[in-house]
């Protein structure tokens, strides 16, 4: 018998953030003999009206570090397209796999030297076998299962999980700690140490500047990064940031110890399963205020800016070139050029690329082909890594890079990892970072760096002074 992905609804509804709660409580990694190798939310956001969030723990990791082959090597083996009936679950992730690659493992997709290799893994994969589902439109929650029908220990999970949910409805709590990663002792109150000082960063923009005046790039997106210690408890940490900076592209993944918390706005790609593919790069920022009238003449000079919209562009063409490596010919379109995006924070300028993968072209080699993604390098694209490398005083790690699942019927949906905080057992840290071109004035792309990086922040207990 041919094995089905099964889907069952429940008769209760909780909050996904309650419902999470508990499962991170009960089946998390540090819950007692859970036997998790990991978790995952991929999060439509707490103010999502339409979509669907998915939430599971995982009993198998698959880390870059222990492996004997390359990454893409070793996914395109293991991610193809399962002979399986999809019949009875609705469309959107039907289980697979779930993670994230790191900005380094451009090494492999670019065939180029790494010149310092990031602590974190270049990749970290869960195997995604049974999830609960949020329909956020229907207001509803099911479950969702690899297996032939709902007997014997799947009947028992999926009535564990009928259970789990309706103590998060009641508001249930558990009377232990959903997670905490227990770092060394440090200060009780939250400090940030920024890899680059404002001088430092500032002089990076000259460098960069000068080298696109030399013609070596046309665009270079620069990055720096800050630590935040003591480490706290990423599930607190993730409910505080989704609600300050909510997010279509949220997500909470945790391998191990180490815990991506992401508030992404970018969509780095997604592929459907009949071969279409999408990717809708953002270059562009402008802060949110308060007053009604200055946040909308904020929106109006985001979208006249000449120089906003000339980085844009640069990267739609990047993107463009990017697809047609892996496109039929005549497929790749630009669906959307310059469309404005508003956020908790900040206002950005979204495009959108489309195009059809070619017969002979899978999921896999078009994720190659387009990491990393543009948005996240400058173009032309090996330049432009060749020069940030040689300003970027230490590797990106998962920062920069993107996350997100590989479904077991070929359909891909990855966002780009920023606005995101990386925990570990040391502390957290956030990266940040902007597109310099010729035109761009140092003292704003500096401040453009502290906005994108204050939502994470103020969550993590750190504040402007």
């Amino acid at each position: 018998m041919r094995s089905r992905v099964l889907s069952a609804d429940l008769a209760s509804f909780a909050d996904p953030a309650a419902v999470f709660a508990q499962l991170m409580a009960t089946h998390g990694v540090d819950a007692e003999s859970s036997g998790a190798k990991g978790a995952v939310w991929l999060d439509s956001g707490v103010t999502a009206s339409k979509g669907r969030s998915y939430l599971a723990v995982s009993a198998r990791a698959v880390l870059s570090t222990e492996l004997d082959e390359p990454v893409f090597d070793w996914m395109r083996r293991e991610f193809v397209p399962a002979n399986i009936d999809f019949s009875d679950s609705p469309v959107g992730f039907r289980l697979g796999w779930v993670g994230w690659l790191g900005y380094e493992l451009r090494g492999e997709s670019m065939d180029v030297a790494i010149r310092s290799h990031a602590s974190t893994p270049n990749a970290a994969w869960l195997w995604i076998d049974r999830m609960i589902v949020c329909d956020h439109q229907s207001r509803a929650l099911s479950v969702v299962a690899l297996g032939d029908d709902w007997t014997g220990e799947l009947q028992q999970w999926r009535d564990q999980m009928e259970t789990l949910v309706a103590r998060a409805a009641l508001g249930v709590s558990h009377p232990k700690p959903c997670h905490a990663l227990k770092g060394p002792v440090g200060p009780k109150t939250p400090v940030a140490v920024w890899r680059d000082s404002d001088e430092q960063y500032l002089e990076m923009i000259a460098q960069c500047q000068q080298s696109i005046f030399e013609g070596d790039a046309y665009q270079l997106c620069l990055t720096t990064s800050a630590r935040v210690e003591p480490a706290g408890d990423p599930v607190a940490t993730y409910l505080a940031l989704r609600s300050a900076n909510p997010s279509h592209h949220g997500g909470f993944v945790q391998v191990g110890q180490t815990v991506l918390l992401s508030s992404s706005p970018e969509q780095f790609l997604s592929i459907d399963t009949t071969g279409v593919i999408e990717t809708k790069p953002i270059k562009g920022t402008r802060r949110r205020d308060c007053d009604p009238d200055e946040d909308d003449r904020l929106r109006v000079e985001l979208l006249a800016s000449e120089k906003e919209r000339a980085e844009n562009l640069m990267i739609v063409d990047l993107m463009r070139n990017d697809l047609g490596r892996v496109c039929e010919v005549g497929s790749v379109v630009v669906s959307q050029l310059f469309a404005l995006e508003s956020y908790a924070t900040v206002h950005q300028l979204v495009s959108t690329v489309v195009g059809r993968l070619r017969d002979d072209v899978s999921a896999v080699d078009a994720i190659a082909a387009l990491f990393p993604a543009g948005s996240m390098t400058g173009a032309p694209k090996h330049s432009a890594t060749r020069i940030l490398e040689s300003l970027e005083v230490s590797p990106r790690g998962v920062y920069s890079g993107v996350f997100g699942y590989v479904g077991l019927d070929g359909a891909v949906d990855l966002a780009m990892v920023i606005r995101s905080i990386v925990m570990d057992d040391r502390g957290s840290t956030i990266g940040a970072g902007g597109g310099i071109t010729a035109l761009s004035v140092p003292a704003d792309e500096l401040a453009e760096v502290k906005l994108k990086a204050a939502a994470m922040l103020a969550v993590l207990g750190v504040h402007p002074r």
